[in-house]
C-alpha cells in the first residue's frame, strides 16, 4: 500500500476513534450528539498528531513535497478548526444543543461518580446533578421542537 495513503487511512481512523472517544465521558449514551464543536476539536487533537507522527518517521516518507503539504494543510486545518471553536462557526440553534448536552451529561458523570466527603462539596455535586438534568431535559425539548418546525 502507497505510504501516503496508509497513512491518511491511519488518520481518519484516529479520527474517528478520537471523536468517538469524546463520548466516554456522557453519563448515558442518549446524550451522545453529533456537533460541529466536537468536531473542530477532533481536528484539533488530529492536526498536531499528524505533524508530530509525520516528524517522527520523516524517513519513511520519500517525497519531501509531499511531506511538507502534508504539515502544511495540518496546520492550515489545525488555524482553521481553532477560529471556528473559538466563534463557534456553523453552530447554530441545533448544533450549540448538541453540543451542550454531552458537555452537561459529562458534568452529571463527573459529579455522581466523584469520591466526594467534604459536605459543601456533596452539596455542590447534587446541585450540579440537579441542574444538568434540569438543562438537558430543556434542551431536549427545545430541540424537539425546532426540528417539528423544520
Amino acid at each position: 500500500m502507497n505510504p501516503y495513503l496508509k497513512f491518511g487511512l491511519m488518520m481518519a481512523v484516529s479520527f474517528v476513534v478520537m471523536y468517538a472517544a469524546m463520548f466516554f465521558n456522557v453519563d448515558v449514551f442518549d446524550h451522545i450528539l453529533l456537533s460541529p464543536t466536537r468536531t473542530y476539536m477532533t481536528f484539533l487533537m488530529i492536526t498536531p498528531m499528524v505533524v508530530i507522527m509525520m516528524g517522527f518517521m520523516w524517513g519513511m516518507y520519500k517525497n519531501k513535497l509531499y511531506n511538507w503539504l502534508i504539515i502544511g494543510a495540518a496546520v492550515v486545518t489545525f488555524v482553521l478548526c481553532f477560529i471556528g471553536l473559538r466563534q463557534q462557526t456553523f453552530v447554530s440553534d441545533e448544533q450549540w444543543m448538541k453540543a451542550m448536552i454531552p458537555h452537561h451529561s459529562s458534568a452529571i458523570m463527573v459529579s455522581q461518580k466523584a469520591h466526594l466527603s467534604d459536605p459543601q462539596a456533596i452539596k455542590l455535586a447534587e446541585e450540579i446533578i440537579e441542574a444538568q438534568e434540569r438543562e438537558i431535559a430543556e434542551m431536549r425539548r427545545i430541540l424537539y421542537r425546532l426540528e417539528q418546525e423544520d
